[in-house]
């Protein structure tokens, strides 16, 4: 198997199980939202952990938490993937999978919106044709419908933030991804001991209990094969496949989860993969111009 095949492999890998989010967490919605959230940071801090004993990269770790102003970063990154979980968590618990597809779908040109804003980066025709349509299409949702998608923009906006930070700071994936980790354990932990003592637990030696052990498996394994397949596809390959999974979890929603699709919301995903084909296809003529 060539780089290439191995690459689009984990990269498949890692959208497909995004994309049955939606359905996995559904599982879990007779259990509050910051129960989950928890048990999400618990075992996907003890898969992280079993990852790095394996191939001996605990050095990168203790590097890394020997920079405060580095740890200071991963902690704001790690209050903002937090934020992104719980709500995604709480959204598909009230039947809302759609609107979280909704908020993955903007994310990418939040990205844009805090890349010329914060970076100061320079927009391109383009990618200012792709926001507009984006805005649009928001803007839609909030006047014609006279519905405000909070839960959208919010998982929108803390990912477009989370991803804001992460470019800025020098830690690979694995060593990252345990940092924030390190970094939430104990309130997580606190909390666990909280409810268990209160009897309100929902941790057990059954089905409940193997979910949620496997939510923190299922947030390390496609980030780590994330991570492997960038490292030899192109961004524009990569840019077609992030939309697979918010696609696969909005069709979860519609299709097998039963929940509305009416026709104000079927105007605003309108313009938001309006804007996300001109996205993709300006990335792609731009790349195609510069490589000749």
């Amino acid at each position: 198997m060539t780089d290439f095949s191995r690459s689009m492999f984990q990269a498949l890998f890692a959208y497909l199980i995004w994309g049955c989010f939606a359905l996995f967490f559904h599982q879990l919605q007779h259990i509050p939202p910051v129960e989950v959230l928890l048990h999400r940071l618990v075992w996907t801090s003890v898969f992280v952990a079993i990852v790095l004993t394996l191939t001996r990269r605990w050095s990168n770790v203790r590097d890394a938490l020997g920079k405060p102003k580095l740890v200071l970063q991963l902690f704001a990154s790690s209050l903002l993937i937090a934020t992104n979980w719980i709500v995604y968590i709480w959204s598909v618990g009230i039947g809302d999978a759609v609107g979280a597809s909704l908020g993955y779908f903007i994310s990418p040109l939040i990205g844009i919106a805090l890349g010329v804003w914060v970076l100061k980066e320079r927009i391109l025709p383009y990618q200012a044709i792709a926001l507009s349509l984006a805005v649009v299409g928001v803007s839609y949702k909030v006047f014609g419908a006279n519905q405000v998608p909070w839960a959208s923009l919010a998982l929108a906006f803390s990912f477009g933030l989370y991803g804001l930070i992460r470019k800025q700071t020098a830690v690979d994936t694995v060593t990252g991804l345990m940092i924030e980790s390190l970094l939430l354990l104990p309130f997580a932990l606190g909390y666990w001991l909280w409810i268990a003592w209160n009897g309100e637990q929902h941790f057990s030696l059954s089905i409940d209990g193997l979910l949620l052990v496997s939510a923190g498996i299922l947030t390390a394994l496609p980030l780590l094969a994330y991570a492997a397949a960038a490292r030899h596809l192109s961004l524009v390959i990569l840019g077609f496949m992030l939309y697979l999974a918010p696609s696969l979890q909005l069709i979860t929603g519609v299709f097998i989860l039963g929940e509305p699709f009416d026709i104000h919301q079927q105007i605003t995903f309108s313009f938001i993969f309006a804007g996300l084909i001109v996205l993709t296809g300006g990335a792609m003529l731009r790349q195609y111009k510069v490589g000749r």
